[in-house]
């Protein structure tokens, strides 16, 4: 599974080991299922999202606020 870097604030830096931090990239289709790959980046996933479908980056490991 790829991961993409997240959003950092200014002044704020990323701990590697932290699962907060380890965000996948994905295009969630149509039908309300999400692709069956995650991608490097989310501009890689808009390239490949057909019309109508939507990027969204999410955490496998827990829906944690940034």
């Amino acid at each position: 599974m790829s991961t993409a870097p997240a959003p950092v604030a200014p002044g704020r830096a990323i701990d590697p080991d932290d699962p907060r931090e380890q965000i996948s990239v994905s295009v969630l289709m149509q039908n309300g299922r999400l692709a069956g790959r995650t991608f490097a980046s989310s501009a890689e996933a808009e390239a490949w999202a057909q019309p109508g479908e939507q990027v969204v980056e999410y955490n496998l490991l827990c829906e944690c606020d940034r």
